[in-house]
């Protein structure tokens, strides 16, 4: 009976880490649109390939007709991306990918005021004293800002990429200004 519960704790644990999602930060430096892979150099120098999946959201992207000519999903090589992705065996897939810089998400800096991860709100406080609310994606709550710790949560300083959907701020990702 140890034995089989034991198994079953190591089993979940794998699956549970098997799937998490993680997201860096980067340049696309190649696509492939045969294979469905792009290949971005991330900001601490390594490079992933990660894979294209039917699932796999593009935001920040422009899909107008001209883009679509010359782009992937509306991502091109030189792009600044964010990429949220799992990674099976040593097979990275990109959950989701967004598009930062000119063209694609919004940015905003401040000092973080309120963050709740579960009711996923976020505001921050920038240095002219207006605080802007954000709600977080799923993968935003999750993941972003892992690299704030708890005690720091507020008054760390950060920069928030972001769209506007229906009148308010949603936040993709956030992570700590150096």
């Amino acid at each position: 009976m140890n034995k089989l519960l034991v198994f079953g704790v190591l089993f979940l644990l794998l699956c549970s880490t098997a799937f998490a999602i993680t997201a860096v930060k980067g340049k696309v430096e190649k696509i492939d649109h045969t294979a469905r892979t792009i290949v971005v150099k991330a900001e601490d120098g390594t490079e992933h390939t990660f894979h294209f999946a039917g699932r796999t959201a593009v935001h920040g992207a422009e899909m107008a007709a001209a883009a679509a000519k010359d782009s992937f999903h509306g991502l091109k090589e030189g792009s600044d991306v964010v990429v949220h992705y799992t990674v099976k065996g040593s097979e990275e897939t990109a959950e989701e990918i967004d598009h930062v810089g000119e063209g694609g998400l919004k940015t905003a800096e401040g000092t973080i005021a309120h963050l709740d991860r579960s009711a996923k709100t976020f505001t921050i406080k920038a240095e002219d004293g207006t605080e802007h609310e954000f709600r977080l994606t799923d993968h935003a709550a999750e993941d972003a800002g892992k690299d704030v710790s708890e005690e720091a949560e507020k008054s760390a300083k950060v920069t928030v990429y972001y769209t506007e959907q229906a009148g308010h701020k949603v936040a993709h990702f956030f992570s700590k200004t150096l």
